[in-house]
């Protein structure tokens, strides 16, 4: 049977990467390597340079996954969504089945952590119900949620309130309760910028675990332009921005 470890890699230092990962990463042979472009070949490089620096043997291989965009259309988001998946799927499939043999053990190394915004645990839990003899196993990673409190020195909660993780596309319903902690994720078009700045707090982080880490806090009203400047400047430089925030509400301070 084949054997593939899902290692979440934490959010962009390679020092946030476990224990348990590095010690997954010297038992595979393959790692399997998403390869999305020149737009994104930093990402790219620093997975590499992950495996340079914590595999051991020299026996393992890298091979490159063409992975495909997925469509802007979003007017019928699941359906958009799932045929993107079904296209990485096939992809997966035959990239499995050629180049890993039967008792062989590959890898994927996901961003942050598996369970949290990425579709690669779907994709291949969805494989293995198919029929192909697979065995995998999740190993956890540092998350940029993870990374935005420590960097701030917050709890991601005041004291008897709950955490919301959702993205900028559901942050108008998700800040219905005035007491709730919002951790915003993909978030493309800034959902903040939209919202009352002198009614919430942000805690904001971009690029967070690299050479580009940039953080800002305070007042929305007051940090807005900071955020947007940042960002931009990020994305000027980068072609690409990862950013993440804690939102809320400031009447309870």
């Amino acid at each position: 049977m084949r054997k593939v470890y899902i290692i979440g890699i934490g959010a962009g230092n390679p020092d946030y990467l476990t224990v348990q990962a590095i010690k997954a990463l010297n038992r595979v042979d393959v790692v399997f390597m998403p390869d999305k472009g020149a737009e994104k070949a930093e990402l790219r490089q620093l997975r590499i340079e992950i495996c340079d620096r914590f595999i051991e043997h020299r026996a393992y291989r890298i091979v490159d996954v063409k992975v495909p965009r997925r469509g802007k259309e979003l007017s019928d988001y699941q359906s958009n969504v799932a045929e993107w998946h079904a296209e990485i799927e096939a992809i997966y499939v035959d990239l499995l089945a050629k180049e890993l043999q039967d008792g062989n053990c590959g890898a994927f190394l996901v961003w942050g952590d598996p369970s949290l915004y990425d579709s690669t645990l779907r994709i291949v839990e969805s494989i293995s119900s198919k029929g192909l003899l697979l065995d995998y196993e999740v190993i956890p990673g540092i998350t940029s949620v993870q990374a935005l409190a420590a960097k701030h020195r917050v709890p991601l909660n005041r004291i008897g309130e709950p955490v919301v993780l959702t993205t900028g596309r559901k942050l108008p319903e998700s800040l219905k309760d005035k007491r709730c902690n919002v951790v915003v994720l993909l978030d493309g078009h800034q959902a903040f910028s939209r919202l009352d700045g002198n009614a919430y707090d942000i805690f904001w982080g971009a690029s967070l675990g690299t050479a580009d880490e940039t953080v800002i806090s305070g007042r929305l009203a007051e940090a807005m332009n900071d955020i947007k400047a940042a960002r931009d400047r990020i994305k000027t430089k980068n072609g690409w921005v990862m950013d993440t925030y804690l939102l809320r509400s400031a009447q309870f301070d």
